[in-house]
């Protein structure tokens, strides 16, 4: 299926490695022209390069930076022509008990997981409008349809940005712009490496035993894959879903047990 996208510009936030870098390889494919970012520097240029050698007809501008500052969003908006299309992404904050956060660690929390992607929504969503073409995907997290009580951070921050999603996701639709949520289970990333690490130092096992453990525990009988992930995203920023906003869907291998 030919996407539709070809030539059109995208802005992937922490597009250096995992989730986000699936996104930016399944819209190179699909002959998107790319703007990553992320903070590390040489990771970013690292995967710019493979990006570039993945399909030579792109353009890609690497920008190192942190998204969450005004910043960092500023940078990576001025190195993108024009956004046509916006996958927000950004890493979730620490795991723990909500008795230890105190309001320096929710505001952090509400920075990069909601405030961060409504801005750069607000930046980007009324001249997607005025050129009649536009997607923006969220990567929020599974946790949104089923919490997880230790990523009580991420429960609330990623919750607030669904619930403006809701709203603002209809107001945008008539002039051809959609905006849709992506929610993430168990995908084999660093991140979830790191998540399993605790798990791993207490049973005595290594990490990768505990992964492999956890996976089989999934109805799929495995993590799923950066790429699978990215090729979803890919669909919902394709000229063929111009009919899908609003929505939140959920990718855990049918971890969720719930009907709806």
């Amino acid at each position: 299926m030919d996407l539709g996208i070809t030539g059109k510009w995208a802005l992937v936030c922490a597009a250096s490695k995992g989730l986000g870098l699936g996104c930016a390889q399944a819209l190179a494919a699909e002959g998107a022209n790319l703007v990553i970012t992320a903070r590390g520097a040489e990771a970013l240029q690292a995967a710019a390069a493979a990006l570039r050698a993945s399909n030579p007809a792109i353009e890609v501008r690497a920008v190192a930076g942190d998204i969450t500052t005004a910043e960092g969003r500023a940078a990576a908006l001025a190195a993108c022509p024009q956004v046509d299309i916006l996958v927000n992404n950004a890493g979730g904050p620490p795991t723990g008990d909500f008795r230890d956060w105190d309001r320096a660690a929710w505001i952090a929390a509400l920075d990069a997981n909601m405030l961060t992607p409504i801005e750069l929504m607000k930046a980007v969503v009324d001249p997607m409008m005025a050129r009649g073409f536009g997607r923006i995907v969220n990567i929020t997290s599974a946790a949104v349809k089923a919490p997880i009580d230790i990523l009580g951070l991420s429960n609330g921050a990623r919750s607030g940005l669904t619930g403006f999603v809701a709203g603002l996701s209809r107001t945008t639709v008539a002039r051809n712009v959609t905006i849709n949520n992506l929610l993430p289970g168990p995908f084999e990333t660093e991140r979830l490496a790191r998540t399993l690490e605790g798990a791993a130092q207490a049973s005595g096992l290594t990490t990768a035993q505990v992964m492999a453990q956890r996976a089989l525990k999934n109805p799929a009988g495995r993590f799923g894959t950066p790429a699978e992930f990215g090729a979803a995203c890919a669909f919902l920023c394709g000229a063929q879903a111009g009919y899908i906003t609003g929505q939140n869907l959920l990718m855990d291998g049918g971890a969720y047990p719930g009907t709806f």
